[in-house]
């Protein structure tokens, strides 16, 4: 099992809870992101990937990458709407998990969203990122990391 995280748009506050994670349990992450990033000194379970190019170059690296049973934290839904389906499990910043249930309803709301803007509506971001959310990413991370570590 390994995690991936989406490291581009991922809050630093999240990947700081999963390199807690990953040491704690004894879990290989890597991070992968359009940019050279640094891992946490002292935690060799963290490994990182700079890939070259545009925004679905990360993408693709993890589609390609990631395998049944791994978890990906990502708050990119189309491509957790294309990892879900291969028993991937798909966790976004806040703390939301992405599954075979919600991923179309996700999607849908998404594209909506998206089509809104290109028709020149404006639409408010997400809410900022607080403690609150970091708290419900932790508690979702330790469910999720604990369903997926009794499966090895």
């Amino acid at each position: 099992m390994r995690v991936w995280i989406d490291a581009d748009a991922t809050p630093r506050e999240v990947k700081e809870i999963v390199f807690r994670a990953s040491r704690r349990l004894g879990i290989e992450t890597t991070l992968v992101a359009n940019r050279r990033l640094q891992t946490p000194p002292g935690n060799p379970l963290v490994t990182a990937v700079w890939v070259d190019g545009g925004s679905d170059v990360a993408d693709r690296h993890i589609l390609e990458h990631a395998r049944a049973g791994d978890l990906v934290v990502t708050q990119d839904v189309p491509l957790a709407a294309q990892l879900v389906p291969n028993g991937i499990a798909v966790l976004d910043p806040r703390g939301e998990e992405h599954t075979a249930d919600t991923i179309g309803e996700r999607l849908s709301v998404r594209d909506f969203m998206d089509a809104l803007r290109m028709a020149g509506a404006v639409t408010e971001g997400p809410p900022p990122f607080d403690g609150r959310a970091r708290q419900a990413f932790a508690a979702a991370l330790d469910r999720v990391l604990v369903r997926l570590t009794r499966g090895r």
